[in-house]
Protein backbone atom coordinates (compact mmCIF):
# COMPACT_ATOMS: atom_id res chain seq x y z
CA UNK A 1 0.00 0.00 0.00
CA UNK A 2 1.17 3.61 -0.54
CA UNK A 3 -0.48 6.68 -0.18
CA UNK A 4 -0.75 9.77 -2.58
CA UNK A 5 -0.41 13.32 -0.94
CA UNK A 6 -1.59 16.07 -3.99
CA UNK A 7 -0.67 19.58 -2.43
CA UNK A 8 -2.92 22.45 -3.61
CA UNK A 9 -1.75 25.18 -0.96
CA UNK A 10 -3.63 26.52 1.68
CA UNK A 11 -3.14 27.92 5.44
CA UNK A 12 -1.06 24.68 6.09
CA UNK A 13 1.51 25.81 3.85
CA UNK A 14 1.25 29.61 4.68
CA UNK A 15 4.76 31.68 4.99
CA UNK A 16 3.46 35.39 6.62
CA UNK A 17 5.66 38.22 6.17
CA UNK A 18 4.46 40.94 8.09
CA UNK A 19 2.13 42.10 11.35
CA UNK A 20 -0.65 43.21 8.51
CA UNK A 21 -0.88 39.44 7.63
CA UNK A 22 0.90 39.52 4.08
CA UNK A 23 1.38 35.97 2.98
CA UNK A 24 2.20 33.49 0.12
CA UNK A 25 2.01 30.17 -0.47
CA UNK A 26 5.12 28.50 -0.03
CA UNK A 27 7.09 25.32 -0.86
CA UNK A 28 4.57 22.27 0.67
CA UNK A 29 5.75 21.34 4.25
CA UNK A 30 4.03 18.15 3.61
CA UNK A 31 6.79 15.89 3.16
CA UNK A 32 9.16 17.14 5.78
CA UNK A 33 6.21 16.65 8.28
CA UNK A 34 6.03 12.81 7.34
CA UNK A 35 9.54 12.50 7.75
CA UNK A 36 9.80 14.14 11.10
CA UNK A 37 7.45 11.60 11.93
CA UNK A 38 9.33 8.90 10.77
CA UNK A 39 6.08 7.27 8.81
CA UNK A 40 7.08 4.35 7.13
CA UNK A 41 4.29 3.45 4.64
CA UNK A 42 5.35 4.70 1.56
CA UNK A 43 3.74 7.65 0.13
CA UNK A 44 4.50 10.14 -2.71
CA UNK A 45 3.69 13.85 -2.61
CA UNK A 46 2.52 15.51 -6.07
CA UNK A 47 2.20 19.35 -5.96
CA UNK A 48 -0.31 20.02 -7.85
CA UNK A 49 -1.15 24.17 -6.82
CA UNK A 50 0.20 26.78 -4.23
CA UNK A 51 -3.26 28.66 -3.59
CA UNK A 52 -5.28 30.24 -0.92
CA UNK A 53 -8.51 27.76 -1.09
CA UNK A 54 -10.71 31.10 -1.95
CA UNK A 55 -8.83 31.74 -5.32
CA UNK A 56 -9.19 28.09 -6.79
CA UNK A 57 -11.26 28.05 -9.61
CA UNK A 58 -13.68 24.91 -11.14
CA UNK A 59 -10.48 24.41 -13.19
CA UNK A 60 -8.30 24.02 -10.35
CA UNK A 61 -10.99 21.57 -8.94
CA UNK A 62 -11.13 19.53 -12.21
CA UNK A 63 -7.13 19.23 -12.35
CA UNK A 64 -7.72 17.83 -8.42
CA UNK A 65 -10.45 15.87 -9.77
CA UNK A 66 -8.20 14.27 -12.51
CA UNK A 67 -4.91 14.15 -10.87
CA UNK A 68 -7.28 11.48 -8.33
CA UNK A 69 -8.30 9.74 -11.16
CA UNK A 70 -5.15 9.30 -12.61
CA UNK A 71 -3.15 8.35 -9.87
CA UNK A 72 -2.67 4.53 -9.35
CA UNK A 73 -2.75 5.23 -5.77
CA UNK A 74 -5.93 4.05 -4.11
CA UNK A 75 -5.45 5.92 -1.18
CA UNK A 76 -5.48 10.01 -1.32
CA UNK A 77 -4.43 12.71 1.17
CA UNK A 78 -5.39 16.20 -0.60
CA UNK A 79 -4.03 19.57 1.39
CA UNK A 80 -6.36 22.07 1.10
CA UNK A 81 -7.21 25.47 2.40
CA UNK A 82 -10.17 25.01 5.20
CA UNK A 83 -12.24 27.89 3.33
CA UNK A 84 -13.50 26.46 0.47
CA UNK A 85 -12.63 22.29 1.11
CA UNK A 86 -16.17 21.24 1.26
CA UNK A 87 -16.52 22.19 -2.32
CA UNK A 88 -13.60 20.43 -3.46
CA UNK A 89 -14.95 17.53 -1.15
CA UNK A 90 -18.26 17.80 -3.28
CA UNK A 91 -16.67 17.86 -6.59
CA UNK A 92 -14.76 14.80 -5.82
CA UNK A 93 -18.15 12.99 -4.27
CA UNK A 94 -19.40 9.72 -5.39
CA UNK A 95 -16.12 8.42 -6.00
CA UNK A 96 -16.32 4.72 -4.59
CA UNK A 97 -12.80 3.58 -6.11
CA UNK A 98 -10.69 5.43 -3.78
CA UNK A 99 -10.33 6.45 -0.25
CA UNK A 100 -9.95 10.50 -0.89
CA UNK A 101 -9.27 12.32 2.84
CA UNK A 102 -8.55 16.02 2.61
CA UNK A 103 -7.07 18.21 5.07
CA UNK A 104 -6.03 21.40 6.01
CA UNK A 105 -4.85 23.57 9.06
CA UNK A 106 -6.28 26.48 10.94
CA UNK A 107 -2.39 28.05 11.43
CA UNK A 108 0.11 27.75 8.98
CA UNK A 109 2.52 24.43 9.93
CA UNK A 110 5.59 26.61 10.26
CA UNK A 111 4.04 28.28 13.17
CA UNK A 112 4.37 26.48 16.51
CA UNK A 113 0.86 26.02 17.93
CA UNK A 114 -0.30 25.14 14.69
CA UNK A 115 -2.59 22.05 14.22
CA UNK A 116 -1.04 20.88 10.56
CA UNK A 117 0.82 18.18 11.84
CA UNK A 118 -1.99 16.73 13.96
CA UNK A 119 -4.60 16.93 11.04
CA UNK A 120 -2.11 15.83 8.27
CA UNK A 121 -1.34 12.73 10.76
CA UNK A 122 -5.18 12.23 10.99
CA UNK A 123 -5.50 12.14 7.47
CA UNK A 124 -2.20 10.00 6.57
CA UNK A 125 -3.97 7.15 9.15
CA UNK A 126 -7.69 7.70 7.83
CA UNK A 127 -6.46 7.37 4.47
CA UNK A 128 -5.23 3.49 5.38
CA UNK A 129 -8.23 2.67 7.41
CA UNK A 130 -11.32 4.56 6.20
CA UNK A 131 -14.03 3.37 2.80
CA UNK A 132 -13.56 4.00 -0.21
CA UNK A 133 -14.96 7.81 -0.67
CA UNK A 134 -14.51 11.25 0.32
CA UNK A 135 -13.03 12.17 3.95
CA UNK A 136 -12.30 15.43 5.44
CA UNK A 137 -9.99 14.75 8.78
CA UNK A 138 -9.97 18.38 10.82
CA UNK A 139 -10.10 19.08 14.71
CA UNK A 140 -9.44 15.55 15.47
CA UNK A 141 -13.13 14.43 13.61
CA UNK A 142 -13.30 12.45 11.19
CA UNK A 143 -15.88 13.67 8.70
CA UNK A 144 -17.90 12.52 5.50
CA UNK A 145 -16.38 15.12 2.72
CA UNK A 146 -20.39 15.33 1.97
CA UNK A 147 -21.79 15.73 5.41
CA UNK A 148 -19.44 18.91 6.94
CA UNK A 149 -19.24 22.07 7.36
CA UNK A 150 -16.94 24.70 8.40
CA UNK A 151 -18.52 26.68 11.07
CA UNK A 152 -16.67 30.28 11.08
CA UNK A 153 -18.09 31.79 14.19
CA UNK A 154 -16.34 28.66 16.09
CA UNK A 155 -13.68 28.23 13.73
CA UNK A 156 -13.91 24.40 13.41
CA UNK A 157 -15.71 22.07 11.00
CA UNK A 158 -18.70 20.44 12.48
CA UNK A 159 -20.91 17.79 10.70
CA UNK A 160 -23.61 19.61 8.66
CA UNK A 161 -27.09 18.38 9.73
Amino acid sequence: MSVLILTTGGTIDKLYFDALSEYQIGDSVVDRLLKTARVALPFRVQELLRKDSLELTDDDRAAIAQAVADAPERRIVITHGTDTMTDTAKVLAGRTDKTIVLVGALAPARFAESDASFNLGMAFATAQVAAPGVWIAMNGTIFDGTRVRKDRAINSFVAAE
